[in-house]
């Protein structure tokens, strides 16, 4: 029984890496479709949500089967649980990268937000594209030295883009800004999602790093989600 129990917890470890292979791919493909406006690109993203969606669902529901026939105590019951929560930050990962493709959706054939925050706007792309990649090496990292080395990246970029989102309202609520009150609205919620999605990704990371090591971190409190713009808002 106890080998079986080791099998299953492997196969929820396998489908988190899937599921973050699918939030990475879907944040690059989001991150290409805001930059560029390329609205084909964007509706990939969106449909392929559900994708992750699905994943997400069906690695809950095995691991909530998992609690019901093994009854799992101590340290294994920490790896299930921590399972559930991952894959809940995954699934809201994908949801705001689709967020980011809907934003370049709804203004195409032009771009997001005022002209002169593109720039920051394509580095905090960069930089989630990055936690992204990140997130599937932590998931699949085979040590605790490389578990701590891959989430304090994560943190690294997680700071830059907190000191970017920062940058974003600092700059809309500046008398020179010569913006539309869409484009306001528009960049605000594109560098909320941004700075959420990496701020799941440090979620994740700490609960990895606890379950490595013992120790837990403080989080960053969460924040109450913001929800898609609207077309014409």
């Amino acid at each position: 029984m106890r080998e079986v129990f080791q099998q299953e917890l492997a196969e929820v470890s396998n489908g988190l890496v899937e599921i973050a292979r699918h939030v990475e791919s879907a944040m690059q493909r989001a991150a290409v479709a805001f930059t560029t406006s390329d609205v084909a690109l964007a509706e990939q993203v969106i449909s392929d949500d559900a994708r992750i969606d699905e994943l997400a669902i069906a690695l809950d529901e095995h691991t909530i089967e998992i609690i019901a026939r093994q009854s799992p105590v101590a340290r294994d019951l920490r790896l299930v649980v921590s399972a559930l929560r991952i894959s809940s930050s995954l699934e809201r990962m994908g949801d705001l990268a689709a967020h980011i493709a809907a934003l370049a959706r709804y203004r195409f054939p032009g771009g997001v937000g005022p002209n002169t925050l593109r720039p920051v706007f394509a580095e905090m792309s960069r930089l989630d594209v990055a936690v992204a990649r990140q997130l599937v090496a932590l998931l699949d990292a085979g040590n605790d030295e490389e578990t701590n080395r891959i989430a304090d990246e994560i943190k690294a970029s997680d700071t830059q883009i907190d000191d970017l989102h920062r940058s974003t309202f600092d700059a809309l609520l500046s008398d020179d800004i010569q913006a539309q009150s869409v484009e306001v609205v528009d960049a605000t919620l594109a560098s909320r999602y941004f700075e959420r999605f990496a701020d799941h990704a440090v979620s994740i990371a700490q609960k990895v790093q606890y379950l490595t090591s013992g120790e837990w971190m403080q989080e960053k409190e969460p924040s109450t989600p913001v929800a898609p713009v609207t077309p014409g808002a």
